[in-house]
């Protein structure tokens, strides 16, 4: 994606600090304006600085949240502010535990689209200047500060301008008090002609709809043969973290004027009133004249079993899926709450073979990222491969989200645990699939 989730803040564990690499200098040459021999050489042997090294670092992954206004508790845009926190930040990067990103590291495919993981040579540079004691540095280096733009624009809008549609729920008053709420009104699409769609985005109100949104799921209905509306699948998924979806250039997904949007949605009372809270649904179209090669669609493919969580208790569920037809994997999302720890997704191809194509580790429920693969890197099925995914759930005292000492099992609300992943998949033809297999073979006799 394009975009960076602005939710509430993380802390999960994950993984371990890493060594530095050659290309950390050239990382940094890239704010120097001369980067000959003589000042490459030169900027070896400097000590590593807050104003040179460190800021730029921050601007680029951490002050999207880190910053007046925003969703974390504390701002990284000062030197006081940072160095205070300077031993906070260096415990979480070199664990990465921020920025929140959780996909695993050592495992399935890497190339993923809007991967704002830190890099290694990042951490070491944020580990070196810390252990060094936090020194400024000329104030001369600092990079230019970023003018954020209001929380309430579309994250996607920088980069596809404002949305060519919006559809929005009908008002609906959370209290300030009590249990889960779920509100599924169902609305037009205000269409006068059909149209593909080339990306959508959830957004809730702000700040309160932030905060009171579990999750916000527009399904699409369409007309059968008898004039009964029927389900089509989701045209997007929102939960706390994400924000939309962006449909490969080679497929889209269809939208009719008599479709309608039902508006699958939980709310969860965080102790203050929202009156008439709306939740939109920005859609941008392909040009009106566009043919798609493919089709693509989102579902919810679930993990099946029961999850019985006893007191320090962990357990599994796994569910399998198969299509009778090639496919491309396009983006994967594992959806859980808080016991969730991981989930993989594993295709078995028709000869036997196997592969593992995406590992999260150390789910967290507070930041829920869609991993959408690198065109040239989204996992190609043919026809009879099955895939399979693995849940693991976790409520032991090493959990801090959960009480340990309680039971719990499957269910809807807050409390309870979930367990499906969210899968975007474009539905090829053999002649598509055969048609896609040689392209990436080209590209990689060229390479």
């Amino acid at each position: 994606m394009i975009y960076k989730p602005l939710m509430i803040i993380a802390t999960l564990l994950m993984l371990f600090p890493t060594q530095v690499t050659s290309q950390d200098w050239v990382r940094r040459l890239a704010y120097v304006d001369r980067p000959d021999k003589v000042v490459q050489e030169a900027i070896k042997d400097e000590p590593i600085t807050y104003t040179r090294d460190v800021a730029p670092i921050l601007q680029q992954n951490c002050q999207i949240c880190h910053r007046p206004g925003s969703v974390a508790p504390m701002s990284f845009t000062d030197y006081r502010d940072v160095r205070r926190y300077a031993r906070r930040i260096k415990d979480q990067v070199s664990r990465r535990l921020m920025p929140p990103y959780h996909l695993d590291t050592g495992v399935g495919i890497q190339e993923v689209k809007d991967d704002w993981r830190l890099s290694d040579e990042d951490i070491q540079t944020i580990v070196e200047w810390v252990d060094a004691g936090t020194p400024e540095g000329d104030l001369a280096d600092l990079p230019e500060p970023i003018e954020w733009v209001d929380e309430q624009r579309w994250q996607q809008e920088d980069n596809l301008g404002p949305p060519d549609h919006i559809i929005k729920t009908l008002p609906f008053d959370v209290p300030s008090e009590g249990g889960d709420l779920w509100w599924r009104p169902v609305v037009p699409t205000n269409l006068t002609t059909e149209r593909w769609i080339r990306a959508m985005e959830v957004r809730p109100s702000a700040p309160a709809g932030r905060q009171v949104v579990h999750h916000a799921n527009p399904k699409l209905l369409r007309k059968d043969e008898s004039g009964e509306y029927r389900p089509m699948g989701n045209l997007s998924e929102y939960a706390m973290g994400k924000i939309g979806e962006i449909v490969p250039s080679d497929a889209a997904r269809l939208i009719k004027p008599d479709d309608q949007i039902e508006w699958d949605t939980h709310y969860y009372p965080m102790g203050f009133e929202v009156e008439d809270d709306q939740i939109e649904l920005g859609i941008w179209f392909y040009p009106e004249e566009y043919e798609p090669e493919f089709e693509q669609n989102l579902r919810l493919y679930p993990l099946q079993g029961d999850i019985l969580l006893e007191p320090g208790g962990t357990a599994m569920t796994q569910g399998f899926y198969r299509w009778d037809h090639p496919v491309r994997i396009d983006s994967y999302q594992p959806h859980g709450h808080v016991h969730l720890h991981g989930m993989s997704i594993q295709a078995v191809y028709p000869n036997g073979r196997t592969e593992l194509l995406s590992m999260v580790t150390d789910f967290d429920a507070r930041w829920h990222h869609s991993y959408i693969f690198e065109d040239d890197v989204a996992p190609l099925l043919p026809e009879g491969t099955v895939i399979v995914m693995t849940g693991w759930y976790d409520n032991t005292a090493d959990n801090p989200l959960t009480d340990s000492e309680m039971f719990y099992t499957r269910g809807s609300r807050t409390v309870d645990e979930m367990s499906h992943a969210w899968i975007a998949v474009t539905h090829l033809t053999e002649e598509g699939y055969e048609k896609i297999v040689e392209e990436r073979k080209s590209k990689i006799v060229s390479e």
